[in-house]
């Protein structure tokens, strides 16, 4: 299939490398300077990981030249919403996720069925804890939030999600969110008690497995419109 990379960063560096490896073509690659459309059109799907700031008009630039649109940059969901608007009048594609993995997408799964054992049991107190690299814009990461997200649909104690550092009260989830040299990406969801604590934890040793993910969810989307996620890619239950 003929890709256009928008945002060329490592990632987008580590992803042209896999989609090459995996026999596609790149016709396309944007960075700073921004989108060009005549490159755009060329392509038969976009795979964007940027900045938080430049998601969303580079989402909708896609829409508009009818290319459907894998995206991985967080921290612009406040957004969401719209682009699934726009997505639905322009009979777009899109597919985002706030983290690739299959690992991840795998902990995603077993985070949902934790919680669905655990909501009948508020002694426990679940809290969330993060580590990503320093140069990582948002925190917490979209990773956390999507366990976050589930963790709050899923026990009925919680209301919300609050960083640590904010002072979380009795029904907020806490998140914990470092910063640390070059770490791609650590996630654990603990239950604390009294007696004992129960963890799961999912660790990233390095960017591949992100790349990776974001190409086969690309290979499942060429050709196709409406609103998708790693769930579908994996086909992973809801």
């Amino acid at each position: 299939m003929k890709v256009a990379l928008i945002g060329y960063g490592k990632m987008g560096k580590i992803i042209e490398r896999i989609l090459k490896e995996r026999g596609h073509e790149v016709v396309a690659r944007f960075g700073k300077e921004g989108i060009n459309s005549a490159d755009l059109k060329q392509a038969e799907v976009a795979i964007e990981f940027s900045v938080p700031e430049a998601a969303f008009a580079n989402i909708k630039a896609c829409f508009e030249h009818g290319v459907p649109v894998v995206t991985g940059t967080t921290g612009w969901l406040d957004r969401y919403e719209e682009a699934l608007s726009l997505c639905e009048k322009q009979a777009g594609a899109l597919l985002y996720a706030s983290n690739f993995s299959l690992g991840v997408n795998l902990f995603f799964a077993l985070n949902r069925q934790l919680a669905e054992l655990m909501k009948d049991y508020p002694q426990y107190q679940s809290a969330l804890t993060e580590i990503h690299h320093i140069h990582k814009k948002d925190a917490p990461s979209g990773t956390a939030i999507s366990l976050a997200e589930d963790l709050i649909a899923g026990l009925p104690q919680l209301k919300s999600w609050k960083l640590k550092e904010d002072n979380p009260e009795a029904e907020d989830l806490p998140i914990t969110a470092i910063r640390e040299n070059e770490v791609p990406g650590t996630h654990a969801v603990s239950y604390r008690s009294a007696i004992d604590d129960i963890e799961i934890k999912h660790t990233a040793h390095n960017r591949e497995g992100f790349a990776l993910g974001a190409v086969m969810a690309a290979e499942y989307l060429k050709g196709k419109t409406g609103v998708y996620s790693m769930r579908d890619v994996l086909n992973l239950k809801p």
